[in-house]
């Protein structure tokens, strides 16, 4: 199918939305009906005579989180065979499609990261191909192929792939096409400047500085970076200002430093360079000793035409800084795809973070909203609209019902519906949905706030320093409870001279404790939460909660720092690295 035919059919299935969602909720409850998921709660599911409409399916059906699927997840990963008189294939618990595999979901908050099963639906990968493929049509409408300038740096791994108990493997979405050899798209990866070797390498610090390696080989070459989530990006930049020297060595070398040193990336990445290249290394080098990293990504590859990153929701606090990265670069958004299914597309993908919207995608899934309350920080009740409910302005909590095997699920998604394209509502990411009632501040008010307190920090202390990571965590063995706020700096040495310049930091942070969002301001009014307390950790803190969640299973091109705590383990290895709190 042409560019044109697949944006052709995106814009007419955004015309008659709701149409496109009954027939998709038909479609998924006619081949699905024989589960034994819904036969739980639609005891005449399995009678192929008597449809379900989708009143009657939304009455019957609760609405579900991942802990209702936790069991039969659990049997299905394990192999294990059902128990029942009509002794059912166990792959029939969730869907009648086979069983191929598991995707990990990125598992930032708890460390240990979801199991997602992947089923072989026809039906799925005819949607998913739609979304997949128009998203990439998009991308060249706004930037056509150019024959002579055709490789991309793309800084994704494949990750280790795990195995289940019952023989099932487990890897994370994105690495699904890489080790796929029969996968019709493997083609598509000769256009990328790192070889094979490098993504599904195990090391990802290694893997990282083969990436920029190889990327600057073929410096000219280069029309675009991809990353999956921008804070990828931020850590290869921090890599190439600390490791640039040893890059330039090794380029003027033809030959890799000792430190990588597993054989098959080493060799591969070796053939990349192609033997000695001191012409190359000194033009990159000349660059670098001038340390102005103000459009650095421009000056490194300056045929780069755009970088691809997500940076909504959490990621938006990077956005700055890959815009003094990228300088004149444009800085090109990414789609709203979850590992459970596809949600909704960009199609204006130049607009940043704040205008970002995506157009929900009608044959994708189906979907239902959930009013949310900001102002309550919560969901108001239990009871979902469809589309034709949502009411441009409002907060809802988005609930899907997907081919593979998630049913009224809730994503824990909030979005705002900002109006419609065409009958299609149109979202913009707030933030991920609190946990429990009880969480006194979202993502987006700490956000905020540290945004605010980054400002407030400079021109109080009077030096440019930079926060690099930051968290928070409410430590409920307080009386009253009490959050807390660790954040890690550029430069250590920096902000500790005269021990931080104590009473410049703790203004600072009261500052800080006054941007909070009003849930945390009424309940600190009230006294019911005790001061905050702000916590400097040492240089590299965030690093090792990433080697700890790769450790856990967390796909390292998923991984997304955590703004909201929530595991006490996590909180103790930031607690081990505090050098200071206020």
């Amino acid at each position: 199918m042409t560019d044109n035919a697949l944006l052709k059919q995106l814009e007419e299935s955004t015309k008659d939305f709701s149409r496109h969602q009954a027939e998709t909720l038909r479609s998924i409850l006619q081949h699905q009906r024989g589960v034994r998921y819904l036969q739980r709660h639609l005891p005449d599911a399995g009678d192929h005579n008597l449809p379900i409409d989708a009143t009657t399916f939304r009455r019957s059906v609760p609405l579900s989180c991942y802990d209702d699927y936790a069991d039969y997840i659990n049997q299905l990963a394990d192999g294990d065979k059902c128990t029942s008189d009509d002794d059912h294939d166990p792959r029939h618990l969730l869907s009648v499609d086979p069983l191929v595999c598991f995707f990990y979901s990125s598992g930032t908050s708890s460390m240990k990261p979801k199991l997602i099963p992947y089923f072989d639906s026809t039906l799925s990968k005819g949607a998913s191909h739609i979304a997949h493929q128009g998203s990439a049509a998009v991308l060249r409408k706004f930037f056509p192929p150019r024959p002579e300038v055709n490789k991309r740096l793309v800084f994704i791994y494949a990750d280790s792939i795990t195995t289940t108990k019952g023989g099932f493997k487990v890897m994370a979405a994105s690495s699904f096409p890489l080790h796929s050899s029969s996968n019709p798209n493997r083609s598509l990866f000769m256009s990328l400047s790192s070889p094979m070797e490098v993504i599904l390498g195990s090391n990802v610090e290694h893997q990282m500085y083969c990436h920029l390696l190889c990327g600057l080989r073929n410096s000219d070459s280069i029309d675009a970076i991809h990353v999956p989530y921008a804070i990828g990006l931020i850590k290869a930049m921090r890599v190439l200002e600390s490791k640039w020297k040893q890059l330039c060595d090794d380029i003027e070398k033809g030959f890799l430093c000792s430190v990588i040193n597993d054989v098959r990336m080493r060799d591969s990445v070796v053939e990349v360079l192609g033997g000695p290249q001191p012409d190359l290394s000194n033009r990159i080098r000349l660059i670098f000793e001038k340390k102005d990293w103000g459009g650095i990504l421009n000056k490194l590859w300056p045929n780069v035409r755009y970088i691809r990153s997500v940076t909504t929701g959490s990621m938006k606090q990077y956005y700055s800084k890959l815009k003094y990265y990228a300088g004149e670069v444009p800085l090109v958004g990414g789609d709203y795809f979850a590992s459970e299914c596809c949600v909704a597309i960009n199609l204006d993908i130049k607009q940043p973070p704040d205008l970002t919207r995506f157009v929900m995608l009608p044959t994708a899934a189906y979907f239902e909203f959930l009013p949310f309350d900001l102002a309550e920080n919560n969901v108001v009740g239990e009871e979902t609209v469809d589309v034709c409910g949502v009411e441009v302005g409002k907060m809802y909590e988005v609930v899907v019902t997907t081919y593979r095997g998630f049913y009224r699920y809730r994503l824990g998604d909030i979005v705002r519906v900002v109006g419609f394209y065409n009958s299609s509502p149109l979202l913009e990411f707030v933030m991920r949905a609190p946990k429990t009632s009880y969480e006194i501040l979202t993502e987006g008010d700490l956000m905020a706030a540290m945004e605010n307190f980054q400002l407030v920090l400079r021109n109080t202390m009077g030096m440019a320093i930079e926060i690099v990571e930051f968290t928070s965590s409410v430590d409920f063995g307080s009386s009253p409870k009490r959050l807390k706020i660790f954040i890690e700096v550029k430069d250590c040495d920096m902000i500790l001279q005269d021990k931080l310049q104590e009473s410049n930091l703790r203004k600072c942070c009261s500052d800080l404790e006054d941007s909070l969002g009003s849930i945390y301001k009424v309940q600190r009014n009230k006294g019911e939460i005790s001061p905050l307390s702000l916590s400097v950790l040492k240089c590299g803190s965030f690093d090792r909660l990433l080697k700890l969640a790769i450790e856990n299973g967390t796909p390292a091109s998923q991984y997304k720092p955590p703004k909201i705590i929530r595991n006490p383990s996590i909180v103790d290895v930031l607690e081990e690295n505090v050098i200071v709190t206020i």
